[in-house]
């Protein structure tokens, strides 16, 4: 049995394999980075650390992070993002380079029925060729399942790429 600490690791791991890949991979695209969920700021710490020439807006319903991964007010879209993602794909369009989500739970089945909520309010934010990394399988029309990089672990992290047009 694989305990609670180790799916923990493997999660984390995941995460920054991925993370560190769609970085790289969309290091020359211009337009902003969303960061949906920000917890306890982890990972936009990480992503702020590595990305340089691009926002990252966050995606929070009340900002608790951590003093030193706290994103600025102005890059702070606070909300339900059920609500504030269509908002901010009228105002801004498709110009996510890079899309990070952790958005669920400890409960897989309801993390899977959020999944299916919003993978379509995410979809038209991606710019063409962007990248969106997920904790959780999503379900998305016109993007694709690319194969994890080195150090990730199956069903921890999920990439996904719209293609260029």
């Amino acid at each position: 049995m694989t305990s609670r600490l180790d799916l923990f690791i493997d999660r984390m791991v995941s995460q920054r394999a991925c993370l560190d890949y769609a970085i790289a991979q969309t290091a020359d695209m211009p337009g902003p980075v969303f960061e949906l969920g920000l917890g306890n700021g982890r990972t936009y710490h990480h992503m702020r650390s590595r990305i340089s020439g691009r926002d990252i807006h966050v995606f929070e319903r009340a900002v608790a992070s951590h003093p030193d991964s706290t994103p600025p007010e102005e890059l702070t879209i606070l909300g339900d993002v059920t609500e504030t993602l269509p908002w901010t794909l009228a105002r801004m369009g498709p110009v996510a380079s890079l899309i990070h989500a952790d958005l669920g739970g400890h409960n897989r089945d309801k993390n899977d029925i959020f999944a299916r909520k919003v993978s379509p309010l995410i979809e038209p934010l991606l710019a063409s060729g962007g990248i969106m990394v997920s904790s959780d399988r999503m379900y998305f029309d016109a993007l694709e399942e690319m194969p994890l990089p080195e150090g990730a672990v199956p069903e921890r992290c999920f990439v996904y790429r719209k293609p260029r047009h």
